[in-house]
């Protein structure tokens, strides 16, 4: 258990895949050293952002076990283990604490919607038969149910629940939030169009729960960074504006889509699609290398300039 704030950019990592279609564990290793070394706070394994609904559990299950072999002690490493039950979501949350997990994340269960009621009970189940922390993610866009403010707040008593990410669109319910001060990390989506991440920060917010950050980490960064002071405060504003166009392109088709495909383009480890999913068309995967080389990203990271062939 730990009481710590995760602060800052707490990505949400992709899952890279070989040409074979088996998951890329080497490139996993690339992408956590691209974050430590570009100032990530926190990665998130097997999130939306890691195609986790089209994974076998044998896959989450090794991607457990084989990523934690990768952990230096420099970012926590959380993992996604919603399950379409209460029982399956804690043989998952067990599984990943036996591997030695800082935490991990979970959503309700999607498809059967249950009640506000019902997943306040289900949080609650699984933090009181988890060995390490865990994280609340309340998105209503993908899973239906959606949790008030009163809701996120009576679940923040729980002493094993330590981060909220919220996915909404509404500020006031991130103002109550934050007004109450709860003891815990609230962060939000990186969405451009819920546009949450500059009213979070400006109401003292810890920082953004993120997947653009798979391609801008040192920006997501910076603009997740909590406010200390003045500079805080421009330098988010200033970069979340330069950035704007890159994260109208990363959700411009549903995560990680655009994100994954433009990795790929720009020479980082991703690979393809667990279908019915499939990458981007070639014109528009060319706006978002367009919007890369005017953002100065190729210079920056060192990324290539051609479109990758899958």
């Amino acid at each position: 258990m730990t009481s710590k704030k995760i602060q800052g950019s707490f990505v949400a990592l992709i899952t890279p895949f070989n040409r074979d279609d088996s998951v890329d564990f080497e490139g996993f290793r690339t992408l956590l050293q691209f974050q430590e070394e570009n100032g990530t706070s926190a990665v998130l394994f097997m999130g939306s952002t890691g195609e986790t609904s089209l994974l076998t559990p044998e896959e989450r299950r090794a991607i457990v076990t084989e990523t934690m072999k990768f952990h230096t002690g420099a970012m926590p490493f959380f993992y996604g283990c919603s399950g379409n039950s209460t029982e399956a979501a804690i043989e998952n949350v067990r599984h990943a604490a036996g591997e030695g997990a800082d935490g991990a994340i979970l959503a309700v269960p999607s498809y059967i919607c249950p009640s506000e009621e019902d997943s306040i009970r289900y949080f609650l189940d699984i933090a009181d038969a988890s060995a390490i922390p865990i994280g609340i993610y309340n998105n209503p866009p993908r899973v239906k149910t959606d949790l008030s403010a009163k809701a996120v707040l009576k679940l923040a008593e729980h002493p094993n629940i330590v981060v909220n990410k919220e996915s909404t669109s509404r500020v006031a319910q991130i103002s109550q939030l934050c007004a109450a001060r709860p003891d815990f990390s609230l962060m939000c989506c990186d969405s451009p169009n819920l546009g949450l991440v500059i009213p979070l920060m400006a109401l003292s917010g810890d920082g953004t729960a993120n997947m653009s950050g798979n391609v801008i980490p040192r920006e997501m960064a910076v603009i997740s960074k909590p406010w200390e002071n003045y500079e805080d405060a421009v330098n988010c504003r200033e970069t979340w504006l330069r950035m704007l166009p890159m994260l109208h392109f990363t959700y411009s088709a549903i995560n990680p889509v655009a994100v994954k495909s433009l990795m790929g383009a720009l020479g980082l480890p991703a690979g393809g699609f667990r279908r019915p999913l499939t990458g981007l068309d070639e014109e528009s995967l060319q706006v978002g290398l367009d919007i890369a080389r005017d953002l100065g990203l190729m210079e920056l990271y060192g990324f290539s300039a051609a479109i990758a062939a899958e």
